[in-house]
């Protein structure tokens, strides 16, 4: 997720720390900041340029840093309403980065915005190419891993994602990049860490999915018939109704989308 955001603020250490000391401490509290000179401006709701802070007390363990803060900086997506941001304290001869999610009672491994690269066929396959590249590199850059793997781009975005469900590839804010590290992959653990794949896949295996025309698709559940609208990413089920894609595609939009690659490839 991280790889999508973008540094939308910096405050120099005193302005960095009037900020954080002036926060309301309670947990639930929610504020968006938005750039203002050199400060941040808090308002209750979204802003062009600005970040949500949900749960103003979740930045508690930027505090004792502060004394020894050269500066901070604020990083979001692009997507001014979205409710994730990043908080980044640089200190001497390290950077402090905190993630905070969209509420204090969610996580990041429920948002499902990365299913889709998860989903594809080629993913499993692809990760173990790129893996074995990494070895070789302390940095990872995309445009040097695809000319060495042979795969284009959006593959291995795609394969580096599958690692990075596995701590093996992080993403770095401040150098807009990722990062490897040393640890062991499992390709069965992606799987089970990611259930809304894993049941999506068991209704291809069921032949559960109907493709129709106008880009659109019948899923066939224990609920009922739920209508998918497959590049939109729309779905008649409740789950769709109640997240409406803030937490990524549900079990029958990425069944759906598996089908149609599948359909598109048996066509070529």
């Amino acid at each position: 997720m991280a790889a999508g955001w973008d540094l939308r603020a910096e405050l120099a250490g005193p302005q960095a720390v009037r900020f954080l000391r002036s926060l309301p401490r309670s947990a639930r509290s929610t504020v968006w900041a938005t750039p203002a000179g050199r400060d941040l401006r808090l308002s209750s709701g979204p802003a062009p340029g600005g970040v949500c802070l949900s749960g103003t007390g979740r930045v508690a363990t930027l505090l004792p840093l502060l004394r020894f803060a050269k500066a901070l900086r604020v990083y979001g997506p692009a997507d001014d309403s979205a409710t994730t941001s990043a908080w980044e304290l640089e200190l001497p001869g390290m950077r402090y980065t905190l993630a905070v999610s969209p509420a204090p009672s969610r996580g990041f491994s429920g948002e499902g915005q990365v299913l889709d690269d998860l989903s594809t066929d080629e993913a499993a396959a692809d990760a173990d190419v790129v893996g074995m590249l990494l070895n070789f590199e302390p940095t990872v850059e995309l445009g040097l891993l695809a000319d060495r793997s042979g795969l284009p781009i959006d593959r291995v975005r795609a394969a580096l994602t599958q690692l990075g469900t596995s701590g093996r590839v992080g993403y770095d804010l401040h150098e807009a990049a990722h990062f490897h590290r040393e640890l062991p992959y499992d390709k069965d653990q992606v799987a089970e860490l990611n259930p809304r794949l894993t049941a999506a896949r068991r209704l291809i295996t069921s032949r559960a999915v109907r493709l129709l025309a106008d880009d659109r698709a019948e899923v066939t559940t224990g609920g009922g018939v739920r209508l998918v609208a497959v590049t939109e990413g729309t779905c008649t089920c409740p789950w769709w109704f109640d997240h409406r894609g803030s937490r990524g595609p549900c079990k029958h939009v990425l069944a759906a989308r598996i089908a149609a690659r599948v359909a598109v490839e048996a066509a070529l």
